[in-house]
């Protein structure tokens, strides 16, 4: 990655290791710490470096590539697209994103979080956003 990113994933974790990726690599692109143009590492070399399968980056790499993040062609770079902004959620969408928001607030709280924390991170979040 031509930015200074860190992409590291967690073994121990119970998410998969693509998703990690996945999840890692789509909030650098949503916060623009990677943006169109710029070229990711090869699937092999991702690998090499998170000593990974190639498979379980090729997989994450296929799965931002159908989000319409990147364009991957087999043998070539991976190369981050310019997106346009996604339509409008439908109100499955957002039922499905508050509840999500709800389980990780709940995980928050119960680690000793205090609320004004996690509000202010949202916030903080939400401002980023704009």
């Amino acid at each position: 990655m031509e930015r200074d990113v860190q992409l590291r994933i967690d073994l121990a974790s119970p998410v998969p290791v693509y998703r990690q990726i996945v999840e890692t690599l789509r909030t650098y692109l949503v916060e623009d710490a990677i943006v169109a143009g710029d070229v990711l590492p090869s699937v092999r070399t991702l690998a090499a470096e998170l000593g990974v399968h190639f498979n379980t980056v090729a997989q994450a790499y296929r799965e931002l590539a159908t989000e319409g993040w990147v364009d991957v062609s087999h043998g070539k770079t991976v190369k981050v697209l310019e997106r346009s902004e996604p339509q409008k959620a439908d109100k499955a969408a957002v039922d499905r994103f508050r509840t999500r928001m709800r389980r990780l607030i709940a995980e928050a709280r119960a680690q000793g979080i205090a609320p004004h924390t996690v509000s202010s991170e949202l916030k903080a979040l939400a401002e980023a956003l704009k």
